[in-house]
């Protein structure tokens, strides 16, 4: 076999680069915490420069972001993104060992971070040492981008893209995430649905009141968002934004096709998270797994008002406020979205509701023929038995936009997860052989890059 010897040594190698997974996973790198974000960032790109890449830590507006490269024997670029940060680690009770302390028990290891998106990156760098090793160069030019705010929605990575553009520049990206599915086959995930999330807030008062003295004259906080919140979405579950749906694309009969070919979640969703039927009265199939991911979502995420304690307390609260999401699909956009919001408040009578914009993305996919996806997705057969199996779209959001956008780069997904890695919960973990493989379909990925 043409990657016997690069197989032979990752085999050997691979306490080493759990070694130093563990040490990354060990240093905190909360970004909605703003914690241990320089420190996590100056060990990046130690690691880059240990390896004989040209590594750069660059300001932005937030958490520094760290640009690597190193010149390969071709001169095909290909660029991977990762990121450093990480979800808190709460609740902490949860956890059987220390978030922050990786952990290796029954064939996995465990700890914050260590499959989002710290073991992704090792991964990587992993199949770059197996070359390096055992030919002494890379089979082509790598470049990598590793990010400090993706767990907060990226807010500044679109504009650090922009103004690094050539620097970027490449023939193709790798995403930070992948992995294999509940009968074990690796996914190929196409696309990344938008978000645009809000906090939504409202005052009647200075101070909240004696439920007695104001329930019957005076306006309450709790009630006014209620109202507000029950006219963005009716009970048909259709948005009531006026011109919500105006830039939605329609899936085609290709991402039909390729939906169809997925197995039918409705009974595993059903047993996981224990609910007894689906929204709009959907059974299962295709229908589900349209609706899943090619309808626009608003969500109610967090509502809190007055008081929420042990039993009663006559209280009129003064302040109200909701956290909502609204997942959106190709063509639309959350600064759009976030303009529709405020014009359908103000004409329904709720222009004293607050709206505080907490970030947002885009939506973008890549062409599901692309001749990369078919190259990404061939070179998991040596390794997993089977090709890639190819997904339109998925409902989770993510930065891909300034890539595929203002990149113009085809951008495909591989990874080390499997259903049970419990990524932002407790026990956050990864399984040792899909590190293995991870790395073994990136050694072949680059050397078939490289040939292309």
């Amino acid at each position: 076999m043409a990657f016997k010897k690069l197989d032979a040594w990752l085999e050997t190698h691979l306490d080493e680069s759990l070694e130093e997974l563990s040490r990354l996973v060990n240093q905190p790198s909360i970004a909605a915490q703003g914690l241990g974000l320089e420190a996590c960032a100056e060990m990046v790109q130690e690691m880059f420069v240990r390896r004989g890449f040209q590594a750069e830590i660059l300001p932005t507006a937030g958490a520094p972001i760290v640009v690597a490269e190193r010149r390969g024997r071709s001169d095909r670029r290909l660029l991977f993104y990762n990121h450093y940060d990480v979800q808190p680690p709460d609740p902490l009770d949860l956890w059987t060992s220390p978030p922050f302390t990786a952990t290796r028990r029954e064939g996995k290891l465990y700890g914050r971070g260590v499959s989002d998106d710290k073991g992704h990156l090792t991964a990587r760098l992993f199949a770059l040492d197996a070359w390096l090793a055992t030919s002494g160069e890379l089979p082509c030019t790598v470049k990598f981008i590793v990010e400090g705010e993706e767990e907060i929605a990226s807010p500044n990575l679109p504009p650090f893209v922009r103004q690094h553009k050539e620097r970027l520049q490449a023939d193709a990206c790798i995403w930070e995430f992948g992995g294999i599915d509940q009968r074990g086959v690796p996914m190929q995930y196409l696309g990344l649905r938008g978000i645009c999330y809000v906090e939504l807030s409202v005052e009647t008062a200075n101070t909240d009141l004696h439920s007695g003295l104001g329930g019957s004259i005076m306006p309450n906080a709790a009630w006014r968002l209620t109202w507000a919140l029950a006219s963005l979405k009716g009970p048909d579950e259709r948005i009531r934004i006026p011109g919500f749906y105006e830039h939605v694309r329609p899936p085609s009969e290709r991402d039909r096709q390729l939906l169809a070919q997925l197995p039918d979640p409705a009974e595993e969703y059903r047993q996981r998270f224990g609910i007894s039927g689906f929204l709009k009265g959907l059974q299962g199939g295709l229908e589900l797994r349209l609706a899943e991911v090619f309808e626009p979502t608003c969500t109610i995420c967090g509502l809190t008002s007055g008081y929420q304690g042990a039993g009663s307390k006559t209280v009129q609260p003064a302040r109200a406020t909701a956290k909502v999401d609204f997942r959106l699909v190709p063509d639309q956009e959350p600064e759009d979205i976030l303009r529709k919001l405020r014009a359908h408040l103000d004409a329904n009578g709720f222009a004293d509701v607050q709206i505080c914009y907490l970030g947002g993305e885009s939506p973008a996919r890549t062409d599901p023929d692309h001749p990369f996806i078919d190259l990404v997705c061939e070179t998991a057969r040596e390794v997993y038995g089977q090709p890639m199996q190819r997904v339109p779209l998925v409902g989770g959001s993510g930065p891909n936009a300034p890539f595929i956008h203002d990149l113009g780069l085809p951008v495909a997904t591989a990874g080390l997860g499997y259903p049970d890695t419990r990524a932002h919960a407790p026990d956050e973990n990864i399984r040792l052989d899909l590190y293995l493989q991870h790395a073994r379909h990136m050694a072949r990925l680059l050397g078939a890059f490289a040939k292309a």
